[in-house]
């Protein structure tokens, strides 16, 4: 692996955590973070609908390089009329007009046909930049448009790892329930054999079948917390990929958190705030087109056109010229442009400002995040060992006589209870991990060679 960013969501990947003793179901095909990551990048709505905004973004830069061509067009028309003026101009572009003709009389002609066909042409010599500035809009609309699909993807790659982890978790609270209930067996068949022999009360073994009974609504539970975690990462996914057999947990060891960096440098390197720079830079060259609009501009016409009054003997005429217009007054319209230019570029600037302290704080939090997680990961590994440890002696007590079932109640019930705390804590480290990955804005830049990253 290549940066900090794949390492860490890759090893979170390949532990497909478990500190907690779940067993991989055997002959099942193991689906893996990286496979759910890559379908989902191809398959999540989000990403097709912003792939979709990237496209209109480049078409738009397409539209704006097409104001440096020569707009050229073509019509034809057929027509008749007995209109003096008209009569009289068609006959003159038919090379017809005689005046001399004793029958000519402009005030009454007779019905007049013209079949016409014309080609036009007209190109902007000058227009003060106006064009220049649309492009360079475009192409950064276009750039904010794949900072946002950046964004997009940096967010769902970590929205599947955290229910993809999720998933685990749920798969790993069954292994501690079923693991509950069997220790609450043993308690209970050492009870039942006490009670047998005369050295318990019948009230031991019935508040132990309560304990036995309250573990296997657990285990229900969390059965059913599988299936629901199954469903929330197939729609972080975009499809149902994952399945309650192809999720397996291992015993393996959390990763290192990666070491502080530059905080600044890691929120400029989040694609909502590169999108963010890039919606301010529009906004300023929106304003100086909009100052632009009291430049002169220039065009270059020319026309040539063909008339006859049947279908052949056309006669052609042209005409070419340059026309320079400017803005003298429009009724203080381009002045208010300004003025609306020039408040959303200091809006645009302003919320630049606020993206940045937004994220910056995301950043922090996530790190405080992993530092809580991972302390208490610790703290709970230990406690399940000292758990464990209190289980034994106060069993063997209850077994000698030495101890009360309340206290062996207690003794199961924290026993659990640990175990599901350092679960908990075991992938609320792996979720924090990925989140601050997410914060710093790495995950998109890492998966890019992936799916419909390729797309940038």
């Amino acid at each position: 692996m290549n940066s900090n960013a794949r390492q860490v969501v890759s090893v979170m990947c390949v532990v497909a955590a478990g500190m907690l003793g779940g067993v991989a179901n055997a002959g099942a095909d193991v689906l893996s973070l990286d496979q759910c990551i890559d379908t989902g990048l191809i398959h999540a709505p989000d990403i097709k609908a912003s792939l979709s905004r990237l496209a209109a973004a480049r078409s738009a830069v397409k539209s704006a390089e097409s104001a440096y061509y020569p707009w050229v067009s073509v019509a034809s028309a057929l027509m008749q009329s007995d209109n003096p003026p008209q009569a009289f101009m068609m006959t003159l572009n038919q090379r017809r007009l005689d005046m001399r003709d004793p029958a000519f009389d402009p005030n009454h002609p007779d019905d007049t046909d013209n079949l016409s066909a014309s080609i036009g042409a007209q190109y902007r010599l000058f227009d003060g930049g106006r064009r220049s500035l649309d492009h360079a809009m475009a192409e950064l609309g276009a750039f904010a448009a794949g900072e946002n699909l950046n964004a997009i993807r940096n967010e769902l790659v970590h929205q599947i790892t955290r229910a993809y982890y999720g998933a685990m978790k749920a798969k790993t609270f069954i292994s501690v329930m079923d693991e509950s209930v069997k220790t609450t067996e043993e308690s209970l068949r050492i009870a039942r054999e006490r009670y047998q022999a005369g050295a318990a009360l019948e009230t031991d073994v019935l508040n132990l079948e309560v304990q036995q009974s309250q573990a296997s609504e657990d285990l229900v539970r969390a059965r059913n917390g599988l299936l629901m975690a199954v469903a929330a990462l197939n729609a972080a996914i975009g499809c149902d990929l994952a399945t309650a057999d192809n999720i397996t947990v291992e015993n393996r060891e959390l990763p290192a958190a990666p070491a502080d960096g530059d905080t600044s440098g890691a929120v400029k390197n989040r694609p909502e705030f590169k999108a963010m720079q890039q919606v301010a830079e529009i906004r300023q060259k929106a304003l100086q087109k909009a100052v632009r609009e009291y430049v002169p501009t220039f065009n270059l016409f020319g026309s040539s056109e063909w008339d006859s009054n049947v279908s052949t003997d056309f006669q052609q005429s042209y005409t070419v010229g340059v026309m320079a217009e400017l803005n003298v007054f429009d009724g203080f319209r381009t002045r208010s442009a300004i003025k609306e230019a020039r408040a959303q570029a200091d809006a645009a600037l302003a919320d630049q400002e606020k993206v940045f302290s937004q994220l910056k704080l995301d950043l922090i939090q996530a790190g405080l995040e992993v530092k809580e997680a991972g302390e208490r990961a610790a703290v709970t590994r230990k406690g399940v060992i000292s758990a464990e440890r209190a289980l034994q002696i106060t069993r063997d007590r209850y077994q000698n006589g030495a101890a009360v079932v309340v206290d062996l109640i207690m003794a199961q019930t924290g026993l659990t209870a640990m175990h599901a705390r350092n679960t908990a804590a075991y992938y609320d480290c792996l979720m924090a991990l990925s989140n601050l990955a997410r914060a710093r804005g790495e995950l998109a830049v890492e998966y890019a060679k992936t799916g419909t990253a390729t797309a940038k």
